[in-house]
Parts: C-alpha cells; sequence; structure tokens
C-alpha cells in the first residue's frame, strides 16, 4: 500500500496503474496493495498534491525558505510565455509553428520537472511512510479481533476444519 502510494504522488499521472503493476510483481509485492494506494490520489485532489509539491521541490532547489506563493506565478508565467508564439512566429505559417511546439512543450516541462520531481518525490516519501505505519496498525487490529473471535485458532494454522465457518 505504501509503495502504491509513492507512486500514486509521482508527475507520471496517466501511468500510475501501470508502474503499480509493474513494481508489484518485480517486487512481488500485493498487487491490489499497491494499486489502491496508487489510486489514493484523486483527481480532484490531485492539482493541490502537485501545486504543493511544486512549490516545496521549488523550494528546496533555491534554498530559500522564505520564499513568497508569487514565485509559482512567476514560475507559471514564465511557462506560458515560453508557449506563446514570437512576432516571427506569429507572421509565419501554421506550419512553422506546429514545428516548434515540440520544443515548446519540452522547455515547459524542463522548467517545472526537476522542482515537482524533488518536492513529489519528499511527499511521497512522506505520506508513504504514513501509509506505511497506518495500514500495518490497521492489519495488527484485524489480526487482535479475529483472535479474540477465535482463540484457538491462528491465521496461520491454515483452513478450519470441515465444521467450522471461515472467520
Amino acid at each position: 500500500m505504501a509503495v502504491g502510494v509513492f507512486i500514486g504522488i509521482t508527475p507520471f499521472f496517466f501511468f500510475h496503474t501501470v508502474l503499480a503493476l509493474i513494481v508489484a510483481h518485480l517486487f512481488r509485492l500485493n498487487k491490489a496493495a499497491t494499486i489502491t494506494g496508487a489510486w489514493l490520489n484523486l483527481p480532484w485532489f490531485a492539482p493541490f498534491v502537485y501545486g504543493f509539491s511544486l512549490k516545496l521541490g521549488e523550494l528546496i532547489l533555491s534554498g530559500n525558505l522564505s520564499t513568497s506563493w508569487s514565485t509559482l506565478a512567476d514560475l507559471a508565467e514564465a511557462a506560458a510565455a515560453n508557449l506563446r508564439a514570437s512576432p516571427r512566429e506569429q507572421a509565419g505559417t501554421f506550419v512553422e509553428l506546429l514545428w516548434t511546439m515540440p520544443e515548446r512543450l519540452w522547455n515547459v516541462m524542463f522548467v517545472a520537472s526537476k522542482p515537482l520531481f524533488v518536492g513529489t518525490t519528499l511527499v511521497g516519501i512522506v505520506l508513504g511512510l504514513a501509509t506505511y505505519f497506518i495500514t500495518l496498525e490497521a492489519i495488527r487490529d484485524v489480526r487482535r479481533l479475529r483472535h479474540r473471535i477465535h482463540p484457538a485458532r491462528r491465521s496461520s494454522d491454515g483452513p478450519p476444519p470441515s465444521g467450522e465457518p471461515r472467520a
């Protein structure tokens, strides 16, 4: 579950399920728990998570922890300026504009990718650790409850005898 939460925080938004399946398979983790963890970053939370992560990464990379939220707006303005067509391109053909668009998109991704990667890594580690301990305690609670219901039998004893109902 914790690994899934970490994957769910990464900026690879449309690949979380695939990444969760690959990592779960490679490390022999529970696939259902890993995918569930990856899906915890729901679309209506994602803008806040990524906005916070971007700001956190920017603060860490700049080393200036007293930076205001206006620097995030400055970053967005730099990205928007990079996507705008220059006067030369506005006078050119539509094909020229399309030809330069991949380079512009790459530049925008490069401007935001480093701080976003640093921020999501840190937020993912913190949330993954918190999820690990919360999930571990929940599993222990379920096992304690199961032991109270069936005190003579442990979960590692195998299946119940034929006449006894399953827990």
